[in-house]
């Protein structure tokens, strides 16, 4: 029996959305959730391109929250990543574009256009740690655990910008900025007062 899961976000009714979503993905969640913070608010397209990059060893995935230990990279200068600190983590970078990939099909079928597609929502969450063990010194047992990801991804359609107006009508149009004392001046009338 199948069950609609639930999203961290829901939508406006009026506006048209494809959604992709994967639990418990073996992929290290630290990884995860720079890369969808990263690629959060971009278009669909430039997000592809990105992680196609990443795989190539030609961008760098900029780590902002997980720093400890994460080397800085010449690459970290193009997205003015805070200390050049980044990483290529491969196989997460595989993972979030299948899912991003899968959420562009969705919108096709809906009848969605690709090519307006943007990222809305992008999100990763720890998922519960898969338990494994090793063997220590002296005949001890340690942990041995790996850190899954939730991750949940929500496209919207860009709208199309408004046109400048240049026909030099309506307030403003000039460009000079209407300051509150005029706007005050403009909505009282004067009265009474003298004789002309």
């Amino acid at each position: 029996r199948s069950r609609m899961t639930r999203y961290s976000v829901e939508p406006d009714a009026g506006v048209q959305t494809s959604k992709s979503r994967g639990s418990h993905l073996r992929v290290h969640f630290k990884h995860c959730r720079e890369i969808t913070h990263h690629i959060k608010g971009m278009k669909v397209k430039k997000a592809m391109k990105f992680m196609d990059d990443v795989l190539a060893f030609k961008a760098v995935v900029p780590f902002v929250k997980f720093t400890g230990g994460i080397g800085r990279k010449a690459q970290g200068k193009q997205s003015h990543s805070p200390g050049n600190n980044g990483r290529w983590p491969v196989k997460a970078t595989a993972v979030v574009k299948d899912l991003l990939s899968n959420a562009i099909a969705n919108g096709e079928t809906k009848g969605l256009d690709p090519e307006c597609l943007y990222i809305c929502h992008a999100q990763c969450n720890r998922a519960p740690a898969g338990r494994r063990r090793t063997y220590r010194a002296h005949g001890r047992i340690g942990k041995y655990a790996s850190q899954p990801a939730h991750i949940e991804f929500v496209l919207e359609e860009k709208k199309e910008g408004v046109e400048k107006n240049d026909d030099g009508e309506g307030e403003g149009a000039s460009g000079k900025k209407i300051t509150r004392k005029m706007m005050a001046r403009g909505r009282f009338v004067k009265t009474g007062g003298g004789t002309e």
